[in-house]
């Protein structure tokens, strides 16, 4: 019988990474705890607060508002994007030359950094000198993102399906391609349809990939800060200002750090409660 010996050397190597997770995320973490408990006036003073500035948060109808913009805009890309992406990589060349030009083209919104992206759709958008505002005012809609809330939310999922459905596309096209020609041909034999080919085949092999696919656009679309900021600064009034954005105004624009500190722990745990909900509810349906 051979002894199998155990090399806890291997730690050494992970010691820099816990090391490096602590400082970016834990003690960034604790210093946000700190001042959700805390006041201060300048000066490095710091008040007990207690829990006055969660009661606060919780307690406020401008949260509740955010919070209800941020679970509409997150649900409705959602049913957008998800569908639209698998009909994408469903319609997508599985062998051949147009597979790298396809997968070239699909990635490259992905590449472009998020403040471009949304300085690009605030030009593209513009009713007077955008083309996109200019060919929907040109077809006789009245349509004015700067001044309308209805053509702000518009644009502003619009912009978000553009950059990012290529994400939902390109991973279900890595299940797609993932499927051997065995099943498909099984299928052909028994004269199966197009949409019983989908329904018992391609979907349940996608399975796995639009649970990640699923869970990476909700947890990104509940921190998304840049591109509606760019495009519309949470305007026209509050009506695109999302929880980033209204977190970012209470920290740095009013510069109440107690109550900002306050509202990015229940931000933080929303997001975390929400994805734990969504993870076992998907794996659970895989189980069965």
């Amino acid at each position: 019988m051979i002894d199998k010996t155990t090399n806890q050397k291997a730690w050494f190597l992970v010691a820099p990474v816990v090391v490096l997770v602590a400082f970016n995320a834990l003690i960034p973490l604790m210093t946000v705890v700190n001042y959700s408990v805390q006041e201060t006036f300048g000066d490095n003073i710091f008040f007990w607060e207690g829990v006055k500035w969660f009661e606060q948060v919780l307690h406020s109808e401008r949260f509740h508002d955010s919070l209800l913009r941020q679970l509409s805009f997150t649900s409705i890309i959602l049913l957008i994007e998800v569908p639209l992406g698998v009909a994408v990589a469903l319609s997508m060349p599985k062998k051949g030359p147009w597979v790298s030009v396809c997968l070239v083209l699909m990635a490259l919104p992905l590449l472009i950094p998020w403040n471009v992206v949304g300085a690009m759709w605030n030009i593209f958008a513009l009713p007077d000198i955008g083309l996109l505002g200019r060919m929907i005012n040109g077809i006789g809609f009245d349509y004015n993102f700067t001044q309308q809330p209805t053509a702000a939310w518009f644009t502003v999922i619009l912009m978000d399906v553009w950059h990012w459905t290529s994400l939902v596309t390109l991973l279900a096209y890595a299940g797609l391609c993932s499927i051997p020609d065995a099943y498909y041909q099984a299928a052909r034999i028994d004269g199966a349809s197009s949409w019983s080919v989908f329904r018992y085949i391609q979907l349940p092999k996608m399975k796995r990939v639009l649970t990640i696919a699923i869970l990476l656009r909700f947890m990104d679309s509940f921190m998304i800060y840049t591109e509606p900021f760019v495009l519309t600064g949470g305007g026209p009034g509050n009506s695109t200002t999302f929880l980033s954005i209204d977190l970012v105004k209470i920290a740095l624009g009013q510069f109440d750090l107690g109550p900002a500190a306050a509202m990015s722990l229940i931000y933080f745990l929303i997001i975390l409660l929400l994805s734990w909900v969504f993870y076992t509810l998907m794996m659970r349906n895989e189980e069965q």
